[in-house]
């Protein structure tokens, strides 16, 4: 096949003519043919409001060797060469116990999946609820303010990541074809063919439960078997080897190869790990708070038009550096979303975003957040990354009272210089509960409920200044982004793990037969680097191992 790069086309245009396209740059008729694949769709808006797609195309024609040399030298086209996913021959070692894994985020469920589909019967463990019972749960606490510590938008089947934008683009390089594999499995499982090809593809929280339920029953009919409401407790080890867990402290279940991929947010997990010496470190994160903005104005400064058509609500990714050194950035940008309650502590409020697939909110939001190390940690401790989020997060819960605090850009920006001025922490000139702004084009859009409060005293002072000065560079990439009614929400502080649990070149920890993997353990960033990971430690033990046989 040929490869065509950068072949662009008006967004309203037909399949037939984007085949008429191909056809012309090749030179042939569109008759010659024979096959086209999408590799690539992007938005060229650099002459918006006139909008076009960017393709990268895979292209069967007659001729095909005649069709290359004529267009030889040309660096529109080459001979598309694809990296196929291959699972690796399975070793020859006997399995003495079937594999368990802990956790049913992204790691551990395609982790579980790829095991079960080549004959390993592992065992799954999650310590939350399937997801059925999951998002009941959720929308309880959104609605009540009761929090289950176990089922919540941290715990349970399908991981952080089910109550987000399921966004599945990733800047891990794929050279084996990981990505497109687990993308295609999407596919399989229920999400749009086009995840496939889109430059920023996403799912949206409503189909991604769905896929998430089907890949579980999928691991169950491969012989899998999956447990919820099971914590892994302790783990078992002898002579520097995993021989077995313990689950809600009570039932001991003997395994030789343990797969950690436990989320970013299991908090009590890496202390128990801790405590039973696997080496871990603390490592850098980043914090911030979520701002939110008028969908349309987003969709203008991207698309020059209010009104973004077939082209969906408009995203966006902007950085800066602050004068001290720190980086500020974008992240988990949610088009056409809300804000929600993330938390999963009691006495502590943490924020996400989140998105339905039609991405129809009337607000756009991103977490604006800033680099922090572990030498703003106040130790040396591999866990002081987890308490530094803690004392964030046990702020923003005392000025919101469980509830999510909101606070304009204006007041806050006003605020975080007054206590520059002063060299004391100032409170706003906001009555308490009130909304400073109260005739605002935009409002709070959240899932849970929330209350006007001060947020200048959550974040570290030098985290604040950082954040405002990022915020008015912003301003000068997007038109209005520093605008004073902009919304902010607290804390955003589960960015990443703030733990990296020690690996080899094998994917196992220092104590054999335990493998760390996924964004808990410090090795990924996102649905899909997370599913990356959990494939490249299925694939760790399958190298090794023969299928397990109870016989």
């Amino acid at each position: 096949m040929i490869r065509i790069n950068q072949l662009k086309l008006k967004t309203d245009h037909t399949a037939q003519d984007l085949k008429r396209k191909a056809a012309n740059v090749l030179g042939v008729q569109a008759q010659d043919i024979q096959k086209m694949r999408i590799l690539r769709q992007s938005v060229d808006a650099r002459k918006k409001p006139d909008i076009f797609y960017s393709y990268t195309l895979d292209v069967a024609v007659k001729g095909e060797e005649k069709v290359l040399r004529r267009a030889r030298g040309k660096q529109q086209f080459s001979k598309a060469e694809d990296a196929v996913y291959r699972f690796p021959e399975a070793g020859v070692k006997v399995l003495r116990h079937r594999p368990v894994i802990v956790g049913m985020g992204p790691a551990g469920l395609f982790c579980g999946y790829y095991l079960a589909r080549h004959g390993y019967r592992p065992i799954l463990l999650e310590r939350g609820k399937c997801v059925e019972k999951r998002q009941k749960d959720v929308e309880a606490f959104w609605r009540t303010g009761r929090l289950d510590p176990s089922s919540n938008v941290q715990f349970g089947e399908g991981g952080a990541g089910t109550f987000s934008d399921g966004k599945l683009n990733t800047l891990v390089k794929d050279r084996d074809g990981r990505n497109r594999e687990i993308l295609e499995l999407f596919v399989k499982f229920g999400a749009k063919e086009s995840i496939c090809y889109e430059a920023k593809p996403h799912i949206g929280t409503d189909v991604l439960c769905d896929i998430v339920r089907r890949m579980r029953q999928e691991i169950l009919a491969l012989g899998g078997e999956v447990r919820f409401e099971s914590q892994v407790t302790k783990i078992r080890t002898k002579s520097g080897k995993i021989v077995g867990v313990v689950i809600n402290d009570r039932e001991e279940l003997e395994c030789g190869q343990l797969v950690l991929a436990i989320g970013h947010s299991a908090r009590d997990t890496f202390s128990m790990l801790y405590e039973n010496k696997v080496p871990m470190e603390a490592k850098a994160f980043a914090v911030g708070l979520r701002v939110e903005h008028p969908q349309t104005m987003i969709n203008e400064s991207q698309y020059g038009r209010k009104d973004p058509g077939e082209l969906g609500a408009a995203c966006y990714k902007v950085t800066a550096k602050a004068s001290n050194g720190r980086s500020v950035y974008s992240f988990c940008m949610c088009p056409g979303g809300y804000v929600v309650n993330a938390s999963s502590e009691q006495g502590k409020t943490a924020v996400n975003g989140m998105s339905y697939s039609g991405r129809e909110g009337t607000n756009a939001n991103s977490a604006v957040i800033v680099s922090v190390t572990p030498e703003d940690f106040g130790g040396g401790h591999p866990l002081a990354g987890v308490e530094f989020q803690r004392l964030l997060e046990q702020r923003a819960y005392e000025i919101g009272g469980g509830k999510i605090p909101v606070q304009r850009y204006i007041t806050f920006r006003n605020a975080v210089e007054e206590t520059a001025k002063a060299g004391t922490y100032f409170h706003a000139e906001q009555p308490e509960g009130t909304d400073p702004l109260p005739d605002s084009e935009i409002m709070p859009q959240c899932k849970g409920e929330y209350i006007w409060a001060d947020l200048s005293g959550i974040l570290p002072r030098e985290c604040s200044q950082a954040f405002i000065e990022g915020m008015e560079s912003f301003g000068r990439q997007i038109k209005g982004f520093d605008r004073a009614d902009a919304i902010l929400s607290g804390v955003e502080s589960r960015t990443s793990s703030p733990v990296r649990i020690s690996r080899d070149e094998t994917m196992q920890s220092q104590i054999r037969g335990l493998y760390p993997c996924g964004e808990g353990a410090g090795y990924a960033g996102g649905i899909t680097s997370a599913a990356m990971d959990g494939l490249k430690a299925a694939e760790a033990i399958a190298k090794e191992f023969a299928p397990y046989s109870d016989t």
